[in-house]
């Protein structure tokens, strides 16, 4: 059986964890989270594992990327998995600790136990990564800006210059992010055509495209467009149990990034997309509420990006209705 090392990542530091076959741990902790630790790391690989040992953690923002990335490069089998599939391992063994060296432990036995489950981690293209820190980047000072602006309704006089200045100050950042996303996205042929694809649907502009793109990564990893809508958490989730018939609703275990980049090109798409105000007019018929309405929107017009990106077809609404 692939040994399993699981590690617990932190901004500075990571744990490492092996389940051993008398159901032990070997582990090794606070190694620093740079080319030292990784160094350390390798050697602590060397002799206590295989080549082919499977690395196991979670998506930590950004932390886990630069270990996954020198590892992967050395030829071990990396994978990432979601935080909420370990949390819910936790709950089920009722952990009510929780440390740094306790989590890692618990990465490596998941790991162990879902051995057939793990997927190989691939490093993603560096123009992927950029397209996704400049969205981020956005998404971080248009918050600062509506902070900024919340501030303005309420404060004094003899601090509002200061706050109008911070507000323009944001507002040219804003612009020059905005710029730079469509002078990377032109600047890269497969990025170009992705975005062109996206926005032949109706309701996805520009923004919503690079958003899109930049979360999604590579659409070769869904396997259906069931996995897509699971991702941004727009999968529905019945809420049932004996007698008790609860109402519908979305699972919200996925990107709320994505979520909340398609809720107006959602809203905009029940008026101006033919396959979603169907879809509306469908839904009104059986009763549906505009909420319930509003998520069907945000769910298709997901369902038909990942269409157009995984054909390479621009968008059809005839074929949209169709499904």
């Amino acid at each position: 059986m692939a040994v399993v090392v699981g590690v617990d990542i932190a901004k500075r530091t990571f744990d490492l964890a092996m389940l051993q076959p008398n159901g032990k741990h070997r582990t090794k902790g606070k190694l620093a989270n740079d080319k030292a630790g990784f160094a350390v790391f390798a050697d602590w690989l060397q002799r206590h594992a295989e080549p082919e040992a499977w690395i196991v953690m979670e998506a930590t923002g950004i932390y886990h990327e630069a270990l996954a990335e020198h590892f992967h490069a050395l030829g071990y089998r990396i994978a990432v998995l979601n935080p909420a599939q370990v949390a819910r391992y936790a709950q089920s063994q009722l952990q009510r600790s929780k440390t740094d060296k306790l989590d890692a432990k618990l990465i490596a036995t998941f790991g162990q136990l879902h051995l057939d489950r793990l997927r190989a981690w691939q490093p993603e293209p560096l123009p992927l990564r950029q397209l996704r820190a400049l969205t981020r980047r956005l998404e971080d000072l248009q918050s600062l800006r509506q902070m900024e602006l919340n501030r303005l309704e309420v404060s004094p006089d003899n601090v509002q210059d200061s706050i109008r200045a911070v507000l323009q100050r944001l507002d040219e950042q804003i612009a020059w992010t905005l710029e730079q996303i469509k002078r990377h996205i032109d600047d890269d042929p497969d990025l170009r055509g992705k975005r062109d694809l996206l926005v032949s649907i109706d309701g996805i502009a520009d923004k919503t495209a690079a958003l899109i793109l930049a979360e999604l990564g590579d659409i070769g990893r869904f396997t259906h467009a069931r996995a897509v809508t699971a991702f941004a958490g727009l999968d529905p989730r019945l809420q049932e149990s004996g007698t008790f018939h609860g109402r519908t609703c979305i699972s919200r275990t996925g990107s709320a990034r994505l979520r909340t980049a398609l809720y107006l090109p959602a809203v905009v798409a029940l008026t101006h997309n033919p396959a979603i105000k169907a879809q509306a007019e469908r839904l009104k018929a059986k009763g549906k509420k505009g909420k319930q309405t509003v998520c069907a929107a945000m769910r298709k017009l997901l369902s038909i990006a990942y269409g157009v990106l995984k054909s390479g077809k621009p968008f059809d609404p005839a074929l949209a209705i169709a499904h």
